[in-house]
């Protein structure tokens, strides 16, 4: 891995720092003055060096963004401090919700009560206010009903810096050929039943 200055990582952990949130790669490497390699190179390094050192600080990536986040092996001192700063409880109705929406995404209130077989407003509510789930828009059918899929806070609650990664390389193929097939209602339009 090439040699950076010690000022390129300074100018970077100082930004990361006050930002306090999310910064994205293209962003940085503006700040730095530098290509979107060597930025990611520089950020790279920065990740292994707080590893090595054990540091209490750690990098983490979400979808091409890069944040400074405190070492979670210190969580239960930081909640002492700040009880603000306490995980959102997730119940099972939640879990379960949360990962119908997050398999699934984009997913609707329908899709995931017919899985559940329950009524889903409580625990959509309740994902919405923990920001776990966001509305990606209104699907095009009757009633115009919103579709959820999972948000950068939910990469960062699970610790995954993408929704692939999340997926895992086998379910994100499965996914993809099931997008490729007509689903069986499209099949069941094409061919009309057979008499028997």
């Amino acid at each position: 891995m090439p040699k950076f200055s010690l000022e390129q990582q300074k100018i970077l952990e100082a930004v990361l720092f006050a930002a306090g949130a999310p910064v994205e790669l293209a962003r940085l490497a503006e700040v730095l003055g530098c290509n979107l390699p060597v930025a990611r190179n520089l950020l790279a390094n920065m990740a292994e060096q707080y590893i090595a050192e054990e540091s209490p600080i750690q990098l983490m990536e979400h979808d091409d963004a890069f944040q400074l986040c405190t070492n979670p092996k210190y969580y239960p001192q930081i909640a002492r401090l700040l009880p603000t700063a306490s995980k959102p409880t997730l119940t099972q109705p939640l879990l379960e919700t949360l990962a119908i929406i997050a398999y699934k995404q984009p997913a609707t209130k329908s899709i995931i009560e017919e899985i559940r077989g329950v009524n889903a407003d409580h625990a959509v509510n309740k994902l919405l206010e923990y920001n776990l789930i966001i509305e990606l828009g209104r699907l095009d059918s009757p009633g115009k009903p919103i579709i959820f899929g999972t948000s950068e806070a939910f990469l960062r609650f699970f610790g995954f810096r993408n929704v692939e990664d999340f997926l895992g390389e086998e379910l994100n193929k499965e996914r993809e050929n099931a997008d490729e097939q007509p689903q069986e209602s499209e099949k069941a339009q094409e061919s009309p039943p057979q008499e028997l």
